[in-house]
């Protein structure tokens, strides 16, 4: 169906974020801040596990901690504490209704901002989070 993916290509407005896996926040932390010069976000939300937000540019990076031997369960369409990317679109329910077209299974972020969950066809997790347009002409 091609129209259907060229519609859905047309929601996509740009990268919001990357999130990498790591052992050590802290660590971590150090490596991004002080050789990569990024610094931390910090009105990003709690969401209930350790790790932290970096800005890179106009996009972020999302460091997420796993102890050692935790493992994400790549198996779980939610992709959420795995790695992934994560799509700035402009109509989440457009995209929804793509997804459920092509019989692709997502999930609604836990955290409940407008975001949506799934994995592509060689299981890696995309996050598609909902950014309105805003300032003139929007």
């Amino acid at each position: 169906q091609p129209n259907s993916g060229a519609r859905a290509m047309k929601l996509v407005s740009g990268i919001h974020h990357v999130s990498i896996l790591v052992g050590d926040t802290e660590r971590s932390l150090g490596f991004y801040r002080n050789i990569l010069g990024l610094e931390v976000n910090p009105s990003r939300p709690d969401l209930g596990y350790p790790g932290a937000w970096l800005w890179a540019g106009q996009q972020q990076i999302h460091l997420l901690e796993l102890k050692t031997g935790e493992k994400p369960d790549r198996l779980d369409i939610h992709g959420g504490r795995d790695r992934h990317m994560a799509l700035m679109i402009n109509d989440l329910d457009t995209l929804s209704e793509s997804l459920e077209v092509a019989g692709v299974a997502y999930t609604r972020s836990r955290s409940g901002r407008r975001a949506i969950f799934f994995r592509d066809p060689d299981g890696n997790a995309i996050e598609c989070v909902e950014m309105k347009p805003c300032g003139p002409g929007s």
